[in-house]
Order: structure tokens, then C-alpha cells, then sequence
């Protein structure tokens, strides 16, 4: 292991150690007092508030940091609890690398340091954390810095600082200047040798190896000359070593004699100094026997995991082979499987460009009083439902997936991956999501109203609905669908419309919800097919229903049967006690007899007043319902009509209709409200 020197230009720090260079528990330095402002932050008391957001931020910060490409900031907590944490990566550390050493750094910083402004760093990374925001820091305002004590031969001094000075100068251009690189910038560059490292006495041509990175924050001025900065401090640090780094607060750069960058690190955060360059000749001691030992150590270690690779890869071959051949005997395919597979990557490619929030699961559950019952608003399809309240006073509803629902995970995914491409004012907003180890957790804006039906069909509420705000929210619904057919992007096709999908902000503005069974269309796709039935049986289709047959006007037969319950006051599978029709077969007998207004919702007072307009509707509803999909309208036909006076085309026969007691060709009669998950078309 060789021997290392760490300096500070704080005074009097001048410290002689070894860094251990397969120990990733030990960082290359921790700053427990690392103000900003010039004055010393004082120490926070255990489990206070400071230390509970503390605990809360760096998890966050190691969930996060693997999705935002090596670097993540954020905050947490209110007025002097605020805890303002950043971590940063090493530009060429894998994901899991990067979460790993974030992982060790926050174990790190916690059990060295108490005060409310610290800063750790590791090879692959460093994080700080403070009472102040540091974010928009540009200029770095001390640096500490580490060499190899191995000094380059007097013949090879020169023309290897000229090589050096030209590769940091290229690196510095290139991490400033090309924003694509990401400010950070590696590289090597060929000088010749007149003797080498050991003093073979023949000329030979060598490379010296660099690294440079800024915080992607600032510009590309302010790098450049933090970077210039650091350059600068090679002569008094390192002028005449083989190796040297020199690190700020927000640049550092770092060179070798040996390649040190673009490893596939997956381990813990290994700090990793410059080591002197290895002997070929195996029983040359060079000047430094402990180097050729560690490089006799390296060949066999690299030998034994050559040969583990190759045994554990043949036994993962053989598994799969059986694997394989099991899923064939029991005629499994294998797209199956995969569908429900849920990783973090799939997320992260799907809502680039979005303003979703990863949270973590301790956040969630700090809002959500642990998920205790009283905070309990509903229980969906795969999950319960939680009212929660962020620390900065955000109330937000909790959408937790029951963790034994497999066919679940499909939805989660599904909906996080279209709900972060759309934005309507009639669509709720998916404010993030939580994936750790077996939670899946989606968080929504929280809506103080409820959902539609807790309104409609319940007496106590339902004076709240007067005949304008139904009205209002009818064509709300009707924008919503038709942004997510027509006006988004991208077509959509919810495939599970229901009143309790529909919740209700202050103002009671409809908010579509839950588009865990929605599908992504091409937009000359006319319709889909599918084997697998989901929804909710009474807002389905005949065609989806029987035949797994789904488009835009299997949400406009949705649509419709929501807006005769929105009418009527009554859920569809109500029966009228006078004729034993069920509700859309009895609206269709009210009106063919010209009595359509003896369905509204007695509720409602004045209804007169609103003939019209209330017939109106109550015909789209019937549009919409129709037998045939060729027959039902589309939804910005809908749009246009509920908001013109002009002449509308008459309905047909609706599907579905019939009295208790017959026997329906189309579908059974228990119908209700729940969602179902999987049926084979007939």
C-alpha cells in the first residue's frame, strides 16, 4: 500500500497516513465543520428536528442520485430546520456504484459528524450537506489535496510536466465547454521518456493519465476557472510526483501515471490513490517492493476471478437451461414474465423530461403517520390509499400497492410511465413515486372532495350538485377524455372510466385518476385487442367486454354510462322497482316515451329551468351507450355538443338494457364496482 500525504490550506492541518487502497470504509477526508459563510455552524441535537430531516435527506439523496446521472440536490424541511444536501459522482461511476458510494457516504457523515454543516468525500463521490444553501456556490473557498510519494526520475521531470500541463488545459476546455460531456473530461496523453520509472536506462514512449469535473451546476466560465484554480496548485501540492489530486468544493482534478478512470466499479466507494506503476518484471523489487507485491497480487486475483466468473456463469446456464425448459412444459410465455418486472431504469427512461419526484419511502411514511389507519382515505384495486402531509405543509394522497399484488406492478409502472407525459387541468396530477425494495407507492395532489361518487350517491352530499355544477363537471370529464384521445401528444385510451375515478378539487373541478390500465396508442391506431379483461364491469363496452376489443369509443360508452349516473343520482346497476329495468335500459324506455326529465335526480331543485340543456345531456349519455362503437360519437363530437345548441343525431338501441330476471346475451347480471384484473375473451 503506498504512502500518501493529505493537506488542507486551512492552517496547521498538515496530515502523513496510509490510505488503504481496498478499505471502503476509510473517505479521503471529512470536513464536520464545513461552513460556507465563515462562521462555525454549531451542532445538532439527536433527534431533533434538524436530525430527523438530516435522516430523511440522505437516503433521499442515495435513492435519487443513481437516476439524475451522478448528481442530485435537494432540501428538506422549514425556516432554520432546513437541511440543504448535494451529492456528486465521479463522472464515470456506474449507477450502482455511484448509489453505493452515496450509501457509504451518508453512513459516514452521520457517525463522524454532528454539525448541522458537513461535507464527506470518497473516491467515487462526495456529499455534503448544511443549514445554508450552497446550491448556486461557484467558486470554491478551500481545497485539500493528495500525492504519491513517488517522485519521477530526473530524465522524465520535464518533458511529463509539459505533458500534464497540455492534458489538464485540453480536459479543463473540454469539461467547461462541452455541455454533453457533463463537466467532466478524462483523458491520456503519449510524452517521451527518456529512462523509465526503474531505471532501465532505454528511451520509451509513456502517457499520463487525467481527470477533471465541476458541479454541473454552474456554468462553464465558473469551471474553467475552478479548474484553472486547481491547476494552479500542482507546483506547491505535487509538481514533481507521479500522481496528485487536488479537490475543492466544486472542482477537482486528478492525475496518474496509470489508467484510473472508466472502470465498471460496482462495489463499495473504494478509495483509490495513485499507486506507483507496476513492475512487468515480476521479480524486479523496483524501488518499492510493496508495489510489485500488490502487482503479483492483482495477476492472481484477476486469475481467480476469471475462473469464478467462468464457473458461476455455467451454473447460471445450466439454471436457465431448466428454467427454460420448465416454462416450455407448462406452456408459459415467456413476455409474460417479463411484463411484470418493475426496475428503477424503466422509470427513469420513460419520465426524462418530467417533473415527477422520486420520494423516499421514509419521507412517505413520515407523512403518512406510518400508514396508520387514521390516515386512511380508500382502498383501490392492487393497494390502500393514504392522506399524507409533506413536511414543507404539502398535504398529498398516497396510493400504496399492496406488495403480494404481482399483476399490480404492471399498473404502477404503467401509470407513472403515461401520467408523467400528460398535463390537463382535468387530469390529477401525479406529483411522484416511491420504489424501494418491495414498496411501490405512487403519490398524487391530495383532493380535499373526494371522489365523484362519494357526491352523487349519497344523500347527504349530493345537494352539493346542484344542476351547474354537474353540468360543469360533465364537461370537464368530456375535456379530460378528449385531451387524452385527441389533444395530448399521445392517444390514450383509459380503459377503466368510473365516477370513483373521478375525484374533485376545492372547487369541485373534475380531476381524472388511476391510469394504471390505460393504454398507449399510435396515432393512426384505430383499436387495440387484448386477452386480458380489465375494468370495471357496468362502465365496459359489449365489444371489450366479449371480444377484448378496446379504442376512443370504449371511453365514450364509459363516459356515457357516467353521465346518465351523474343525471340520475343512480348507480348502473339500479333496477326501477316500476318496470325491473336496469338504470341505461330504463333512461332509453323514459325517453323513447318522452318522459326523459322523470329520471333526473330529485335532488336537484329547479330542474326545470334546465330542460333543455338536462335533455340535451341526458341524449349524448344515450349516444354514447349505443350497441354498435361505429355508432357512438367521438369525444370531441361529445365537446362540441355540450357546449352548442346545435341539432344532434338520435340514438339507437343502447347496449345492455334489460329487465331482472332475463337472460342477457352480452353480459351477467351481477354487475358492480369491482375492477377486474384478468379475464380470457370470449
Amino acid at each position: 500500500m503506498s504512502p500518501f500525504f493529505l493537506y488542507s490550506s486551512s492552517p496547521f492541518l498538515l496530515l502523513f497516513f496510509h490510505i488503504p487502497t481496498c478499505n471502503a470504509e476509510n473517505p479521503l477526508r471529512v470536513e464536520c465543520n464545513n461552513t460556507y459563510d465563515g462562521i462555525t455552524a454549531a451542532n445538532y441535537t439527536i433527534n431533533s428536528t434538524f436530525h430527523t430531516n438530516l435522516k430523511i435527506l440522505l437516503p433521499s439523496l442515495s435513492s435519487n442520485v443513481s437516476l439524475t446521472k451522478g448528481f442530485y440536490n435537494t432540501s428538506i424541511g422549514q425556516g432554520l430546520d432546513t437541511v440543504y444536501g448535494l451529492v456528486l459522482c465521479r463522472g464515470d461511476a456506474t449507477p450502482e456504484a455511484c448509489r453505493n458510494c452515496t450509501d457509504f457516504a451518508s453512513d459516514g457523515i452521520l457517525s463522524r459528524c454532528q454539525s448541522r454543516s458537513s461535507a464527506i468525500w470518497y473516491d467515487l463521490c462526495q456529499l455534503q450537506y448544511s443549514e445554508t444553501n450552497f446550491f448556486n456556490l461557484s467558486t470554491t473557498i478551500w481545497w485539500f489535496w493528495v500525492w504519491s510519494m513517488i517522485n519521477m526520475t530526473e530524465p522524465e521531470v520535464k518533458p511529463l510536466k509539459a505533458a500534464r500541463e497540455t492534458l489538464m488545459r485540453d480536459l479543463t476546455n473540454k469539461a467547461a465547454y462541452e455541455p454533453w460531456l457533463g463537466m467532466f473530461a478524462t483523458g491520456e496523453l503519449n510524452y517521451l521518456s527518456t529512462n523509465n520509472v526503474y531505471g532501465l536506462g532505454r528511451a520509451s514512449t509513456k502517457k499520463v493519465y487525467g481527470l477533471v469535473q465541476c458541479k454541473p451546476v454552474i456554468s462553464g466560465d465558473a469551471c474553467r476557472r475552478c479548474l484553472q484554480d486547481a491547476i494552479g496548485f500542482i507546483p506547491t501540492c505535487c509538481d514533481s510526483r507521479i500522481a496528485g489530486r487536488v479537490i475543492g468544493e466544486v472542482c477537482s482534478l486528478r492525475f496518474e501515471d496509470r489508467n484510473f478512470f472508466g472502470e465498471s466499479l460496482v462495489g463499495g466507494p473504494a478509495p483509490s490513490p495513485a499507486l506507483p506503476p507496476s513492475s512487468t518484471n515480476p521479480t524486479n523489487s523496483g524501488r518499492d517492493g510493496s508495489t510489485i507485491e500488490y502487482s503479483r497480487g492483482l495477476q492472481g486475483k484477476k486469475k481467480l476471478l476469471v475462473t469464478l466468473l467462468t464457473i458461476i456463469l455455467g451454473f447460471l446456464l445450466f439454471i436457465l437451461c431448466g428454467y427454460c425448459r420448465w416454462r416450455k412444459a407448462k406452456g408459459c410465455k415467456m413476455n409474460e414474465r417479463r411484463d411484470t418486472m418493475l426496475n428503477d431504469n424503466d422509470i427513469e427512461e420513460n419520465e426524462k423530461g418530467s417533473e415527477l419526484r422520486l420520494f423516499n419511502v421514509s419521507a412517505i411514511a413520515v407523512a403518512t403517520n406510518n400508514f396508520s389507519e387514521s390516515n386512511m382515505l380508500g382502498k383501490g384495486g392492487f393497494g390502500l390509499v393514504y392522506k399524507g402531509q409533506l413536511l414543507n405543509g404539502q398535504e398529498i394522497a398516497v396510493k400504496r400497492l399492496s406488495k403480494n399484488s404481482a399483476q399490480g406492478i404492471k399498473e404502477f409502472k404503467n401509470e407513472v410511465t403515461l401520467i408523467a407525459k400528460l398535463q390537463h387541468r382535468n387530469l390529477v396530477r401525479l406529483l411522484g413515486y416511491c420504489i424501494s425494495g418491495q414498496e411501490k407507492i405512487l403519490i398524487y395532489e391530495y383532493m380535499r372532495n373526494k371522489s365523484l361518487d362519494s357526491l352523487v350517491f349519497e344523500q347527504k352530499r349530493c345537494s352539493m350538485l346542484d344542476w351547474t355544477t354537474r353540468f360543469s363537471i360533465i364537461v370537464g370529464i368530456a375535456r379530460g377524455i378528449l385531451y387524452l384521445h385527441e389533444d395530448s401528444r399521445f392517444k390514450i385510451i383509459h380503459r377503466d372510466l368510473k365516477v370513483s375515478n373521478i375525484l374533485l378539487d376545492d372547487d369541485l373541478n373534475p380531476k381524472i385518476s388511476d391510469f394504471g390500465m390505460a393504454r398507449l396508442f399510435e396515432q393512426n391506431q384505430a383499436q387495440g385487442n387484448t386477452n386480458r379483461i380489465v375494468g370495471t364491469y357496468g362502465y365496459m363496452s359489449p365489444e371489450y367486454a366479449m371480444d377484448g376489443r378496446f379504442s376512443v369509443k370504449s371511453d365514450a360508452f364509459s363516459f356515457g354510462v357516467i353521465l346518465l349516473e351523474i343525471i340520475t343520482g343512480k348507480r348502473n346497476n339500479y333496477y326501477c322497482d316500476c318496470c325491473s329495468l336496469n338504470l341505461i335500459g330504463h333512461v332509453w324506455e323514459k325517453w323513447k316515451e318522452g318522459r326523459a326529465m322523470e329520471v333526473v335526480d330529485s335532488s336537484m331543485i329547479n330542474i326545470s329551468s334546465f330542460k333543455s340543456k338536462v335533455l340535451r345531456c341526458i341524449q349524448i349519455g344515450l349516444l354514447c351507450v349505443q350497441e354498435k362503437a361505429e355508432d357512438r360519437p367521438k369525444m370531441s363530437y361529445v365537446v362540441l355538443k355540450l357546449e352548442s345548441e346545435t341539432m344532434m343525431l338520435s340514438p339507437t338501441q343502447p347496449a345492455f338494457c334489460f329487465r331482472k330476471g332475463d337472460c342477457s346475451n352480452h353480459l351477467n347480471r351481477s354487475i358492480n364496482e369491482v375492477t377486474m384484473t384478468e379475464m380470457e375473451a370470449r
